[in-house]
């Protein structure tokens, strides 16, 4: 069992793992979210949108690709992200340019943004499952800006089974924040149990099991 680390310590860890892996795991999720549809079903609605629609979209995944990007991608980028919204608000491309933009803001440190941009994909979606990983990651940005308490009310909808474990674990990560260890262990606790059902990875999950005292639960 690791030595058990204080409250302040934690919430640190919680703010430099999002620094560091926030927007990474944001482009994983726009990968997931095409895998959900299946990769068949995925091209064939891409062959079914406009041609303007599936450019900009492309241009646009190149572009967030980047590891680095100057003013110019960036404003791109965010010009890309905002026509698809407003020209083609009804489609999937929509929902996935609003995630992008979110990983580009926090990339360029500009939260406010990519809070907006995740907003926006929880109002406007029509899709359940991109609503979820919306307000998923807004809870994490909550977290990382000292608003635990308003990610707790972020999390309370329901989300799709195949996103339980990703919820139970940013409620882990906001227990932390806000001081009450048990409520994170047995949230930590949850999200490993539906992880391992589902045979999904939550990548320092265990670690974070560790510094509460908890043992693992298989």
């Amino acid at each position: 069992m690791a030595e058990l680390r204080t409250e302040e310590e934690q919430l640190d860890a919680i703010k430099q793992w999002w620094k560091s892996n926030g927007s990474a795991l944001l482009v994983g999720i726009v990968i997931a979210a095409a895998g959900v549809f299946g990769w068949q079903a995925w091209q064939r609605y891409q062959e079914g949108q406009s041609a303007e629609a599936s450019n900009a979209y492309q241009q646009l995944i190149a572009i967030a690709s980047s590891d680095t990007l100057d003013d110019n991608a960036r404003t791109q980028a965010f010009d890309l992200a905002d026509g698809l919204q407003s020209d083609h608000g009804d489609t999937l491309y929509a929902d996935l340019a609003g995630l992008l933009e979110a990983k580009i803001a926090i990339n360029a440190e500009d939260n406010e943004r990519a809070r907006q941009a995740l907003n926006d994909v929880v109002a406007n979606s029509d899709r359940p499952y991109m609503q979820s990983l919306a307000r998923i990651d807004l809870a994490r940005l909550q977290i990382a800006g000292d608003d635990a308490k308003t990610a707790l009310t972020t999390l309370e909808e329901s989300v799709p089974s195949a996103l339980e474990a990703q919820r139970q674990n940013v409620l882990g990560d906001a227990y932390v924040a806000l001081e009450r260890p048990e409520d994170a262990r047995n949230a930590y606790q949850q999200a490993q149990s539906l992880a391992q059902d589902a045979d999904q990875t939550l990548y320092g999950l265990q670690l974070k099991l560790d510094d509460l005292g908890a043992e693992d639960a298989t």
